[in-house]
Formats: structure tokens, C-alpha cells, sequence
């Protein structure tokens, strides 16, 4: 997708949703690939309690590829994600405590 902004710079401090609505916090910096022109992926500051905030726990850069990008305007618009969840380990698998065998 093509930028569709007359500057690069007016991308910058724009606020960023994903396509579900949920709001990630605003775009802090860019990643430029000069030889091809082409914007590689955006750094968004996670705002506190956002969406993006809890997904990435504590921090505040965030890199995004630009193909989660889906549209630019008077905010950017970014794919929503989500992590994969680990497995709780099974009870028998803990440690038992000191002393208890």
C-alpha cells in the first residue's frame, strides 16, 4: 500500500487503531528503506492501558511491520493481533517444594 500522505512527516504523532477498533497509541518514528522509497515499518508509542500496552507488557517503542498496515488517513489503521497463548504446565510438572518429597 502506498503512503497517502503528502509528507512523511505528517505521519508523524498520527493516532493508530487496529481494524477492530482498539485504540494502540500514536506513531513515534518510521523505518525507511532510502533505496527502494519504501516504508518498512512504524514504531508506535504504546499508550498506557491501550491495547498494544498489554499486549507487549511494559514497552513503550513498538515496531510494526508495514503490512499490518491497512490504512492511512486522519489515523492509521493497523491489522489487530493477537499473541499466541502458552500452555499451562501441568501440576505434576512443578516443583515441589523444599523438603517435601
Amino acid at each position: 500500500m502506498a503512503v497517502t500522505v503528502k509528507e512523511l512527516s505528517e505521519m508523524f504523532g498520527k493516532d493508530v487503531f487496529t481494524n477492530r477498533g482498539a485504540y494502540c497509541g500514536k506513531v513515534i518514528d518510521m523505518d525507511i528503506n532510502l533505496a527502494k522509497f519504501r516504508v518498512r515499518s512504524l514504531v508506535i508509542e504504546a499508550a498506557k492501558g491501550s491495547f498494544l500496552a498489554n499486549m507487549v507488557g511494559g514497552k513503550k517503542g513498538v515496531v510494526v511491520p508495514y503490512q499490518y498496515v491497512d490504512n492511512i488517513s486522519d489515523v492509521v489503521i493497523i491489522k489487530h493481533f493477537t499473541t499466541p497463548s502458552m500452555p499451562e504446565e501441568a501440576p505434576e510438572a512443578q516443583a515441589a517444594p523444599a523438603g517435601m518429597f
